[in-house]
């Protein structure tokens, strides 16, 4: 047995769109997947809430919303600590709790990381376009009326019956810190041969800073020019979650869950996908560094993630 509960948005926050994986296949014909920008905590909140791991949640931008619930639901919430509070009391993350009818969920603003993740036990509604519900606000497609929340919005969630259980969460050693200086692990680039010796040595030497002209489709980057041989233009070719471009201004972008189908500019890098969740953490202000591993090592990494997230599933599955 299922019902449907209701949210009413009070306040949207910096920038609150519904998210699933986002939706894959189409990039031959210049749609990009979208989705969720850190996949790590967004497979966690739905696990805890027990959701199908694709189902759709709120990803929250920095400043938070005030949400006002309609009736009785279970969510989590997970990724950044944004400082969530319930009636002004802090709840706990990486944790599921009850809302009740007339509670106001708020977030005081990001103490470690950009982005968390709300989910609802049952589901977040929302306009399923090519397989997914992702928003992705440049063609205004899915989602909530293709867009980020707006103060006035009804927002509704499928809860089952029987799924109203709030003892679950995860290990300690599961939820991820999210340093002031953030490491990222990549693989070399399709055109890192194209960059000077000097430059690729200053790339993985030097710290850089996020800008803030950061955003979904990707991370701008300042601090040492990272010079080309010849020229940062190539022909457009493929680009994907996690490719490092340099234009010709030699400052670097990581092309994040938005990012266009193709791209024009030098690729010296990609991020592991691992990883990726760090990036989709940073803060306008925070410092990255690059370390270079192995096509080997990153899915030895992968190969070890995917069997915590298993274990995980299981012992949340059984967990009485």
């Amino acid at each position: 047995m299922i019902k449907e509960t209701l949210c009413y948005v009070k306040k949207p926050g910096m920038f609150t769109t519904v998210q699933d994986l986002g939706r894959f296949g189409f990039q031959s014909q210049g749609i990009p997947p979208a989705g969720v920008m850190d996949y790590y905590a967004f497979t966690i909140a739905n696990m805890l809430t027990g959701n199908h791991l694709r189902e759709a949640v709120l990803e929250i931008t920095m400043t938070g919303p005030l949400l006002s619930f309609a009736s009785q639901a279970v969510i989590a919430i997970t990724g950044g600590d944004l400082q969530p509070e319930l009636n002004r009391e802090t709840v706990p993350m990486w944790k599921t709790f009850t809302v009740q009818n007339g509670d106001e969920l708020s977030f005081k603003g990001p103490k470690q990381g950009a982005r968390a993740y709300l989910a609802v036990s049952g589901g977040i509604n929302g306009e399923q376009v090519l397989k997914s519900k992702s928003t992705y606000v440049k063609a205004k497609l899915g989602g909530f009326e293709g867009r980020a929340l707006q103060k006035g919005d009804k927002l509704t969630f499928t809860v089952p019956c029987n799924s109203l259980s709030t003892r679950k969460g995860v290990h300690s050693e599961l939820i991820p810190s999210y340093p002031s200086i953030q490491e990222l692990r990549v693989l070399e680039g399709q055109e890192y041969t194209a960059f000077e010796k000097s430059a690729i040595q200053s790339f993985f030497t030097s710290a850089f800073t996020v800008t803030n002209e950061s955003d979904r489709m990707g991370i701008r980057l300042s601090g040492p020019n990272v010079t080309q041989k010849n020229k940062a233009d190539i022909l457009s070719d493929a680009v994907t979650f996690g490719t490092i471009q340099v234009a010709s201004n030699g400052q670097p972008m990581i092309l994040m869950a938005d990012r266009q189908t193709t791209g024009g500019y030098t690729r010296i890098a990609n991020i592991i996908t691992v990883d990726l969740p760090k990036a989709a953490q940073v803060l306008p202000g925070q410092k990255i560094t690059f370390k270079k591993v192995s096509l080997q090592e990153a899915h030895s990494l992968f190969l070890k993630e995917r069997k915590q997230f298993a274990s995980l599933a299981f012992a949340l599955e059984h967990k009485p």
